[in-house]
């Protein structure tokens, strides 16, 4: 019996695979197969051998944490210790020794006796150490002098001696001389006697350090 297919030609059902498609085909799976073995080799291959390493480097990481620790403690420690360093290099900077500055002004005192240049006593000594910038105020030395003399140079000449001592270093020059004569009784020695003041003002902290004020 003879069929007679009367559909057209794109709705007809067509033979077989050709040659083209197979090769499609097979192409096709043979990428497919690379990319599977590609994939695996990276999953199993590769990921092993990164995870080896990871855990390589984690264990080189757990050595490494104390010493940083170690170093960061060292670090912060150094920190602390700027900060003393600093401070009391300010401290310092600011502080003047007064038990040595008492002794050059006595010791002054003490020469010029000794060399009958003039004789000086004093009262009522008063220090003072503050740090007010804005008044210019770093503090003082007061005292209420007494020269045992009727002559006034006597006076000055203690005075010139003192801002030329090692003393006067960190002060600021006196205020010129000035002062009062009183009478005693004639049969003291001295008969008479000069009252004047004695005033420097401390230079700024700056100021001491570089005249090697301490």
């Amino acid at each position: 019996m003879i069929l007679i297919n009367l559909l057209p030609e794109e709705l007809r059902p067509q033979p077989g695979i050709t040659p083209k498609k197979a090769a499609a085909i097979a192409i096709g799976a043979l990428v497919n197969a690379s990319l599977l073995a590609w994939w695996g080799w990276l999953a199993i291959g590769v990921g092993q051998r990164v995870d080896a390493e990871l855990e390589q480097v984690k264990e080189q990481m757990a050595g490494l944490t104390p010493q940083v620790n170690y170093h960061r403690g060292l670090e912060t420690e150094h920190r602390v210790y700027v900060s003393r360093e600093t401070t009391l290099d300010t401290i310092t900077g600011e502080r003047i020794s007064w038990t040595k500055k008492l002794d050059e002004f006595i010791d002054l005192a003490h020469i010029g006796s000794d060399t009958s240049q003039y004789l000086v006593w004093f009262g009522n000594l008063n220090v003072t150490q503050v740090s007010d910038a804005r008044r210019k105020d770093f503090g003082s030395l007061r005292a209420d002098g007494f020269s045992g003399t009727g002559n006034f140079a006597n006076v000055a000449n203690f005075l010139e001696d003192l801002e030329e001592s090692s003393f006067a270093r960190g002060f600021n020059p006196p205020a010129p001389p000035e002062g009062s004569q009183s009478k005693v009784d004639e049969e003291l020695v001295p008969s008479e006697v000069w009252s004047f003041p004695v005033e420097l003002s401390l230079k700024s902290p700056e100021e001491r350090n570089d005249d090697g004020t301490k």
